[in-house]
């Protein structure tokens, strides 16, 4: 049986700011119960890394991300970017939602400088940075198309591109590719990757999709079923990328691919017990 290997690859490059998570939890509460939905986590993003979060329905995958986020605040615990506590919503982090939200009536590139103009930054800026992304996601032919000619896969990029054009040091993505079909998915993967790896941005992803977290991301983090801890993280690397990380799609179809699969199913636990 093959021997996954465990070692820790270099980041393959830096930005400025750390990200942690310091003994986050979240309790619901109503007058006639209180229910505990997230304990005690503790994580700590480094500068460039591509981490992903996964765990069974239900475990609080996605209402983490929305803390981390700053729009739900924790119960206990704080969140922390370069040592300075986030409790609101800032432009040092960005929120890539699993729907793209495009307005149908502005163009492609009025699409991408909103968070921009919402922000209240200089719009001539704002455009440059946004047809710079736009060009990098293979969407420079498309500036003043409307989201209505765009397929499914475009319009998830342009979703990053405007995320992307406000210059967040962190990206969340919550399972952004979840409405694309399956070849769709394979695809963009490749191309969301790229353009995250190469905007230098620690980025965090939510997905259900394993094979996606393993293909995609630097270290695995598994969530235990409700309330969600962390139950294990998995560092990925591959045989002959030590020092860069082998395409989405490549990875796939590399021998430690299946070994991480069969390992994560595991952790996950999917099957309910009688």
């Amino acid at each position: 049986m093959m021997t996954v290997p465990v070692h820790k690859a270099p980041l393959p490059y830096e930005t400025a700011n750390k990200f942690e998570l310091r003994g986050v939890g979240l309790r619901y509460f109503t007058h006639r119960a209180e229910t505990e939905a997230l304990s005690n986590i503790s994580l700590t993003f480094e500068p460039g890394e591509f981490v992903s979060i996964i765990g069974q329905s239900g475990c609080g995958k996605s209402t983490l991300l929305s803390i981390m986020a700053g729009i739900l605040p924790a119960t206990e615990g704080e969140i922390l970017l370069d040592g300075n506590a986030l409790v609101a919503p800032s432009r040092n982090v960005g929120y890539m939602l699993q729907q793209d939200y495009l307005y149908e009536w502005r163009t492609i590139l009025d699409n991408t400088i909103l968070g921009a103009e919402i922000q209240g930054m200089d719009l001539k800026i704002a455009r440059a940075r946004a047809i710079q992304l736009l060009q990098k996601c293979g969407l420079g032919d498309f500036l003043q198309h409307y989201p209505r000619q765009l397929s499914g896969g475009m319009r998830q990029r342009v979703a990053l591109a405007r995320t992307l054009v406000t210059d967040p040091d962190v990206v969340l993505l919550d399972e952004p590719f979840s409405a694309l079909d399956s070849q769709t998915r394979l695809a963009i993967a490749d191309e969301v990757t790229e353009v995250l790896r190469s905007e230098r941005k620690t980025a965090v992803l939510v997905t259900h999709d394993i094979g996606e977290a393993i293909a995609m991301t630097d270290r695995v983090i598994v969530l235990s079923r409700r309330p969600g801890r962390v139950k294990s993280e998995h560092r990925i690397s591959f045989a002959g990328y030590e020092n860069k990380r082998p395409t989405p799609f490549a990875a796939r179809s590399l021998p430690e691919f299946n070994e991480y699969f069969k390992m994560l199913w595991k952790e996950i636990d999917v099957h309910v017990e009688g």
